[in-house]
C-alpha cells in the first residue's frame, strides 16, 4: 500500500515538474553558477532526504539532457523509501563504479606501456645486450676451437653460427611478408643510408662469397665419407643466407622502421651480429691458414720447426678436384670477409634508424657534380694500383727463397710503402688546406650513416697504429741491424701520420656542407668582421646606367622576387606556364664568372685528390690481403716481443687494417660523389 503511494506520489511531482518550467529554470540557473562542492551536498542531502519538496526542485526539462540522464522511477525507491539519484554530471553514482572505472584505467595504461609505449631507449639496451652475448658466445667457441682439444670441435661453431643465420632468414621473411602486406603504408626512408653504388659493391662481394661456398661444398662432397654433415650444410645455408641478405639490402636497408619497433629492434640486432660472427670466422680461417704457411716458410728458411696446425680429413678425396678447391678457398676469403662486415656496417645504420622522425629538408638526396678534368688524380692512381701488383708478386716469389732474396723483397716493400704513404699524406694535407680556404659551413643535421662512418674510421686505425707503434718500439729496441731496420721506422711513423690526415679529409668532406647555387653572393654580403651586412633598403642608383635613375626602393625590389618565385612554383605545381618579370642580376659578369671558374678548379683538384686516395687505398688493401706481410717476415718484432705475442697483435691488427682501408675506398667514393 505504501508502495503504491510513493509512486503516485512521484508521478504526480513528475508532471508537476513538467507543468512548471520557470521555477525549475531559476532553480537550475542557481545549481548552473554554484561550486561543485555546493551541488555536491545538495545531491547528499536530496539523496538522504527524500520529499515531495525535492522532487518538486527537480524539474525535468528535455534541453538540459546534457546535463542531467534519465530518470528510473523503478531504482528511487529501496526499502520502502524513496533514493534520488544524483543527476549533476559532476557528482559520482556509486563507489563501486568509480573503482571498476579506476581499474579498467589502469590496466589499460598498463597494457599500453608494455605494449606501445614501450621505453624506446631501454628496447635499444637490451637488443644491444643480446646481440652482445651471441658474439660472446661465438668468440668463446672460436678461442676454444683454436687449442684444437677434443671438447670444442667444428662442427659445434658452424652449428651455432647456422642456427643464427636460420633465425636471420625467418626474420627478413616475416619483414618482407609484412612490408609486402602493409604496401598502401606510405614509409619513411633514409636517402642517406645504403647508396645504390654499395649495394652495388656488396652485390659483386656477395657474387664471389657464392663461389666459395661452392668451392666448400665441392671440397666437403670429396670427403663426405668422414666428416660430419654439419660441415656440408653450412656452406649451403651460407649461399641461402647470402642471397636472400643481398635481396633484402636492396630493398628495405633504407626503410626506416615505426611499427613493431621493439620486435624489429632485436631482429635487427641478431642481422648485425650474425655477420659480425661470420666475420670473426672468416678471419680466424684465413689467419690460421696463413700463419700456417709462414711457420712453412721459417722451417724451410733453417728456423726453428713450429708445429703446424692444419685440418685433413682422415679419408682420401673421391674427386680429382680437392686440391684445387681447397687452395683457392683461401685466395677469396678477403671478399667473403669484407662482405661480411659491411653488410654489419649497413644493418646496424638500419638499427639506428628505428623510431627515428627523418628531417625531410636534411634527407634530400643530394645531385653529383660532372666529373670533368679528371687527368692526374686517375693517373697517378693507376699508376699506384700497377706498380702494387708487381711488387705482390714480387715479395711472395722472392720471400720464400733465401735469406738474402728475403731481405731485398723486405726492403722492395718499405721503398715502395714509403713513396706511396708520403704521396698520400700530401694529397690529403692539400685537401684539407683547400677547405680551410673555403670555410664552407659544416653540416650538423642527424645522420647515423655519417656518424658512422666517422666511427668506423677512428676505430678501424687502432690496429694498424698498434702494430706501427710496436714495429717503433722494437726497431729503436733491437740488437740486430738488418738492412730494412731503418725503412721499418720510417715506414711505421709515415702509417701513423697518413691515418691521421686521411681520416681528418674525410671526415671533412662528409661533413662539409656543398657550395649550392647563390652561395657566391651570399659570400660577398659577409662584412670585413666576419657578420653578414645589413641589406639595403634604398640607394642611389648614381653609377647605374639607364633605365635605373634615382632612388631604387631595394626591400619592394626582394618582396617583388620572393612574389615572382612563390607564384612561379605554384603555377608549375598547377601546370601553368604564366610567367613573372624579373629585374636582370646586379652582380658584374666579370666577377660572377671568375668565382665560378675559381670554385671549379677548386673542386677538380678534390676530385682528383679523392681518386687518387680512392685507388691507393685499393692498393694499400691488396698487399696484405693477398699474403704480403713484411711484419710476419722481418723478424724485428718477433725478437722484442715473442712469436706467441707478436702473432696475437697481428691476428688483431690485420684484420682492422684490411678493414679499414676497404671502409676508406668507400668513403673516399661517397667524397668524390659529394664534392
Amino acid at each position: 500500500m505504501q508502495e503504491s503511494m510513493a509512486y503516485s506520489g512521484v508521478s504526480r511531482s513528475v508532471d508537476y515538474a513538467a507543468g512548471d518550467s520557470r521555477k525549475f529554470r531559476e532553480r537550475w540557473d542557481v545549481w548552473h553558477v554554484a561550486p561543485l562542492h555546493a551541488v555536491h551536498g545538495d545531491c547528499n542531502r536530496l539523496r538522504s532526504r527524500p520529499s515531495p519538496n525535492a522532487l518538486k526542485a527537480l524539474r525535468v526539462d528535455t534541453s538540459l539532457s546534457k546535463d542531467f540522464g534519465p530518470i528510473d522511477l523503478g531504482a528511487m525507491v529501496e526499502h520502502g523509501g524513496l533514493d534520488i539519484m544524483c543527476l549533476n554530471k559532476y557528482c559520482n553514482s556509486s563507489s563501486s563504479s568509480s573503482k571498476s572505472d579506476r581499474d579498467e584505467t589502469f590496466f589499460k595504461k598498463l597494457r599500453v606501456s608494455l605494449t606501445e609505449n614501450y621505453p624506446q631507449k631501454n628496447a635499444e639496451v637490451l637488443s644491444a645486450q643480446y646481440g652482445t652475448h651471441l658474439l660472446l658466445i661465438g668468440a668463446s667457441l672460436m678461442l676454444a676451437l683454436s687449442n684444437r682439444g677434443p671438447s670444442v670441435k667444428e662442427e659445434h661453431l658452424l652449428s651455432f653460427i647456422t642456427t643464427l643465420m636460420i633465425l636471420q632468414l625467418l626474420w627478413m621473411l616475416w619483414y618482407i611478408v609484412r612490408k609486402d602486406r602493409q604496401r598502401s603504408l606510405v614509409s619513411e626512408k633514409d636517402a642517406h643510408a645504403g647508396t645504390s653504388w654499395i649495394r652495388g659493391g656488396l652485390t659483386l662481394l656477395a657474387l664471389l662469397s657464392l663461389i666459395m661456398d661452392a668451392f666448400r661444398i665441392g671440397y666437403f662432397v670429396g670427403y663426405q665419407s668422414c666428416i660430419s654433415a654439419v660441415i656440408v650444410v653450412y656452406p649451403i645455408i651460407h649461399a641461402v643466407h647470402t642471397i636472400s641478405q643481398v635481396h633484402f639490402l636492396w630493398f628495405h636497408i633504407k626503410d626506416v622502421i615505426n611499427r613493431y619497433k621493439t620486435f624489429e629492434r632485436f631482429g635487427v640486432i641478431h642481422a648485425v651480429f650474425t655477420n659480425l660472427l661470420l666475420w670473426c670466422n672468416g678471419v680466424m680461417s684465413e689467419a690460421e691458414h696463413f700463419m700456417n704457411n709462414h711457420k712453412r716458410r721459417l722451417s724451410s728458411l733453417g728456423f726453428v720447426n713450429h708445429s703446424i696446425g692444419e685440418f685433413e680429413p682422415d679419408c682420401n678425396c673421391t674427386t680429382s678436384a680437392c686440391t684445387m678447391f681447397s687452395s683457392s678457398v683461401y685466395y677469396l676469403y678477403p671478399f667473403n670477409i669484407e662482405y661480411h662486415i659491411f653488410v654489419s656496417a649497413m644493418l646496424f645504420v638500419m638499427w639506428k634508424n628505428i623510431g627515428r622522425t627523418i628531417d625531410l629538408h636534411a634527407n634530400r638526396k643530394k645531385p653529383t657534380t660532372r666529373t670533368t678534368g679528371l687527368i692526374v688524380g686517375p693517373i697517378l692512381g693507376l699508376v699506384a694500383l700497377a706498380s702494387t701488383i708487381g711488387i705482390l708478386v714480387v715479395y711472395i716469389i722472392h720471400v720464400e727463397k733465401s735469406l738474402e732474396m728475403r731481405e731485398t723483397a723486405i726492403v722492395m716493400f718499405y721503398c715502395f710503402g714509403i713513396v706511396m704513404l708520403a704521396f698520400m699524406c700530401a694529397a690529403g694535407g692539400t685537401g684539407l688546406l683547400i677547405y680551410r680556404a673555403e670555410g664552407l659551413p659544416m653540416d650538423t643535421s642527424k645522420n647515423p650513416s655519417r656518424q658512422l662512418d666517422a666511427e668506423v674510421l677512428l676505430g678501424s686505425s687502432v690496429g694498424s697504429w698498434l702494430m706501427s707503434w710496436c714495429s717503433v718500439v722494437a726497431v729503436t729496441a733491437t740488437q740486430s741491424n738488418p738492412q730494412y731496420r731503418w725503412c721499418s721506422l720510417v715506414y711505421s711513423l709515415l702509417v701513423v701520420l697518413e691515418k691521421y690526415v686521411q681520416n681528418l679529409f674525410i671526415v671533412e668532406s662528409l661533413y662539409r656542407k656543398r657550395g649550392e647555387a647563390g652561395e657566391v653572393c651570399e659570400e660577398h654580403e659577409v662584412g670585413a668582421g666576419g657578420t653578414t651586412a645589413a641589406p639595403e633598403i634604398f640607394s642611389v642608383a648614381a653609377s647605374m646606367g639607364p633605365p635605373y635613375d634615382g632612388i631604387i626602393n631595394r626591400a619592394y625590389d626582394q618582396h617583388q622576387d620572393k612574389c615572382c618565385g612563390a607564384l612561379e612554383s605554384e603555377q608549375v605545381e598547377n601546370g601553368q606556364v604564366y610567367g613573372c618579370t624579373r629585374k636582370p642580376s646586379e652582380v658584374p659578369l666579370a666577377v660572377g664568372a671568375g668565382l665560378e671558374d675559381k670554385g671549379k678548379k677548386k673542386r677538380q683538384i678534390l676530385k682528383n685528390i679523392a681518386v687518387f686516395l680512392f685507388m691507393c687505398n685499393i692498393s694499400l688493401w691488396i698487399l696484405p690481403a693477398f699474403g704480403c706481410r713484411p711484419q710476419y717476415d722481418n723478424g724485428l718484432e718477433q725478437e722484442t716481443f715473442g712469436f706467441a705475442i707478436w702473432t696475437t697483435v697481428l691476428n688483431f691488427a690485420i684484420p682492422l687494417n684490411l678493414f679499414y682501408r676497404m671502409h676508406c675506398v668507400a668513403s673516399l667514393f661517397e667524397v668524390f660523389r659529394k664534392v
